[in-house]
């Protein structure tokens, strides 16, 4: 079985719920990821922000000025998911992209003693099966080398 902690992204970006969409948006644009882990001051993981939570919550920009709310104006504690699913970093990878696709999410925080050590996201998983596609590419044999044979 391969485990999680194989293929987790541990470059974690994090924000706090007292952190405001503004910054998430930043990080999000900046470092060009879709999810952000919410943790408190002990590394735990407390929510998850996605980028459609980020676009939600931003106001249109046709809104008249006087009236619109400000991405810097709106906490994370506001708009992130509070109830996240976690796994655990010796899990199956396996099983992790079964659940992924079952529940239609697009990662899972990965944590160990409660604490935030990485993230698994459907790329990470996109990179697995090319991986696996380059592996069956160099195990066939080439076209020449079949038409020898027969």
């Amino acid at each position: 079985m391969i485990e999680i902690e194989t293929i987790m992204s541990t470059d974690l970006v994090t924000v706090t719920p007292e952190d405001t969409v503004e910054r998430a948006r930043v990080l999000m644009h900046d470092r060009r990821i879709h999810h952000l882990p919410v943790v408190n001051g002990n590394d735990e993981i407390v929510g998850l922000v996605t980028l459609s939570n980020v676009l939600a919550a931003t106001d249109s920009f046709l809104r008249d000025e006087g009236s619109r709310i400000h991405p810097d104006q709106i906490r994370i504690a506001d708009i992130m998911v509070a109830d996240v699913v976690t796994v655990d970093q010796h899990a199956g990878i396996r099983q992790a992209a079964l659940f992924l696709e079952k529940h239609r999410i697009g990662c899972l925080p990965v944590v160990s003693d409660g604490k935030l050590t990485g993230i698994i996201t459907d790329t990470d998983f996109v990179g697995v099966a090319i991986n696996l596609l380059e592996q069956m590419e160099w195990s066939e044999p080439d076209e020449q080398d079949v038409q020898e044979i027969a």
